[in-house]
């Protein structure tokens, strides 16, 4: 799967209040109208709380 923009991913997932759960992350994402790429990626995310932006972005990396 080819690597979202960390910036993209990160305006799916305003107003997410961390730290937060991989299930908060997706369903902000699919508020804030999130491309099916970048849901598929936050739904691959390991299943633990997130302390904020920068570690949502490091684990996608990892993908």
């Amino acid at each position: 799967m080819s690597k979202a923009n960390p910036i993209e991913i990160q305006k799916c997932l305003s107003g997410v209040d961390y730290p937060a759960g991989r299930d908060d992350l997706v369903r902000a994402a699919e508020v804030n109208g999130a491309d099916d790429r970048t849901l598929d990626l936050l739904r691959n995310l390991p299943d633990r709380e997130y302390e904020g932006p920068s570690g949502v972005n490091k684990e996608i990396a990892k993908e």
